[in-house]
């Protein structure tokens, strides 16, 4: 064989070998096997904080993205000021650095692309609250207050995990961002490291009765090729009334999971609710394989300190 030909041949192997979807590994069943201990950390958020960026971002947006990220933790992380005495802000929520945070550090890669927000669609990247939707989001928000425990968001009653670190969809936090996968042939469960909830995916069967509703949704699921598809209904309402994504009892997350690599799962979403939103809208992101075990998340400030919350909420309020 000439060279020329060798090196055509040899490109046309590459290409093919490579054009090839990865075979994951299969569960005794046959199935893909999606189980392990899974992380989205990521500077990628659900929705893209900057209007001038489009949804796929150039190197020069990654590596200014990036830089910007690595100087805040620097900056958070750098040695107290000993003789700056105490903070005259009041901030009672700050940290004092960002040791035990988990933002990520780098723009998440999705299907090869580096990508400025995990919403797809709409074009905008961001969720497309209809003006009922905003109307109904203000007035749960407006109750929102400390008179008492049910004035407190969920997550802050260690009711839910905070950010929609639980979802559906599942989205990435500020820490505790580490998902366990277990399955078996009529079941998922992922484990939600934040506030330690456990989803349960229940394949092969339909949804349970409207009335019956709970915290993160009823999920069930089916196989499609390669591919998990999932359907959630029936939100608990104070979870469907939880910021950032809002629900109703009218809404339906669509999730699919299939893995892309052996560090990779791939995963979409599509929230198709009229009650909130002018329009479906989707996304996609990537989880990565974590090392290590994920641990108990202990939400004592809910479960222990919520008397606290509130004295302290009554004394700052007093004249």
């Amino acid at each position: 064989m000439r060279p020329a030909a060798c090196l055509i041949f040899a490109a046309t192997a590459f290409l093919q070998a490579h054009a090839q979807p990865y075979a994951p590994p299969r569960t005794p069943d046959g199935r893909p096997d999606l189980q392990g201990t899974w992380t989205n950390s990521s500077i990628t958020t659900l929705e893209r904080t900057n209007p001038s960026f489009s949804l796929i971002l150039s190197t020069e947006q990654v590596r200014t993205l990036e830089a910007q990220r690595l100087q805040m933790e620097r900056a958070q992380n750098a040695p107290s000021d000993a003789e700056a005495g105490a903070p005259q802000d009041r901030n009672t929520a700050a940290g004092y650095n960002a040791f035990w945070l988990d933002r990520g550090k780098s723009v998440a890669i999705v299907n090869g692309t580096a990508r400025s927000s995990w919403i797809t669609e709409p074009a905008s990247g961001r969720m497309p609250v209809s003006e009922h939707g905003q109307a109904l989001i203000e007035a749960i928000l407006s109750k929102r207050n400390e008179d008492g425990p049910e004035g407190l968001n969920p997550a802050d009653r260690c009711l839910v995990g905070s950010r929609g670190s639980g979802g559906p969809p599942m989205l990435n936090n500020i820490y505790n961002n580490t998902y366990l996968i277990v399955q078996t042939s009529d079941h998922v469960m992922i484990n939600v490291e934040m506030m330690h909830d456990a989803r349960i995916i229940r394949l092969g069967v339909h949804h349970k009765p409207g009335a019956l509703t709970q915290w993160l949704g009823d999920s069930i699921g089916e196989w499609d090729g390669d591919t998990l598809v999932v359907k959630t209904r029936n939100w608990h309402p104070l979870h469907g009334g939880y910021e950032p994504v809002f629900l109703s009892e009218q809404a339906t997350v669509t999730e699919r999971f299939t893995r892309t690599g052996p560090d990779e799962l791939t995963y979409s979403f599509e929230v198709d609710d009229p009650g909130f939103y002018a329009q479906t809208w989707k996304g996609e992101m990537v989880f990565t394989t974590s090392p290590g075990d994920i641990y108990e998340f202990a939400c004592h400030e809910g479960n222990h300190a919520l008397e606290g919350i509130l004295r302290g909420a009554r004394r700052q309020g007093r004249p």
